[in-house]
C-alpha cells in the first residue's frame, strides 16, 4: 500500500467520487446503479478505492467465486496516472484475494490497450484466451489474461 495514497474499502457514499474516475477512464462507463447494485446486493464484490487527500483517485472492483477473483475494473483518474496508484490499487486487491483463499485472477483488457496489457503483465498476467467481439461500443476483442498465485 502506497502511503501517498491509501487504498480503503469503497462504500456506498463514494460512489458519486468513483463516477468521475469511471467517466473520465472508460468509454462505456458504468451507470450509478451498477456500483450501487455491487457493494449492496452482491456477495462476491469487493471494492476498494485510492484516495488523494480525500479525493479518491482510482478504484478496482473484484469477484470472489469459488477460488478464482476476477477483476471486474480498475481505473485511475488522468490525472494521476504513471504515478503508481493503479500499482498500489492492483497489489491491494491481489492481496484482498489471496486473503479470501483465492489461487487465481483473471481479467479482461481490449486487444488495443497494449499499455494495459504491459502493466498486467509486470504483476505476472498472462494472455490465456480472447472473446471475440466482447467490447460492445466497437466489437473490439477482448484478451483474457491470468495470473496464478502459486507464484505468490
Amino acid at each position: 500500500m502506497s502511503d501517498r495514497y491509501p487504498i480503503r474499502p469503497m462504500i456506498p457514499s463514494d460512489i458519486e467520487d468513483v463516477l468521475v474516475v469511471e467517466r473520465d477512464a472508460f468509454q462505456m462507463p458504468w451507470i450509478r446503479q451498477a456500483f450501487i447494485n455491487e457493494l449492496m446486493k452482491n456477495p462476491f464484490a469487493h471494492y476498494l478505492v485510492a484516495v488523494d487527500h480525500e479525493q479518491i483517485v482510482g478504484y478496482c472492483g473484484i469477484w470472489i467465486a469459488l477460488d478464482e477473483a476476477h477483476i471486474t475494473n480498475i481505473a485511475v483518474l488522468s490525472t494521476h496516472r504513471h504515478q503508481g496508484v493503479g500499482r498500489s490499487l492492483l497489489k491491494a486487491v491481489i492481496r484482498r484475494a489471496l486473503e479470501l483463499e483465492a489461487v487465481s485472477m483473471t481479467l479482461e483488457v481490449r486487444e488495443s490497450n497494449a499499455d494495459a496489457q504491459r502493466f498486467y503483465k509486470t504483476f505476472g498476467f498472462k494472455k490465456t484466451g480472447i472473446k471475440k467481439g466482447y467490447y460492445t461500443d466497437n466489437c473490439e476483442d477482448a484478451w483474457i489474461m491470468s495470473l496464478t498465485f502459486s507464484q505468490f
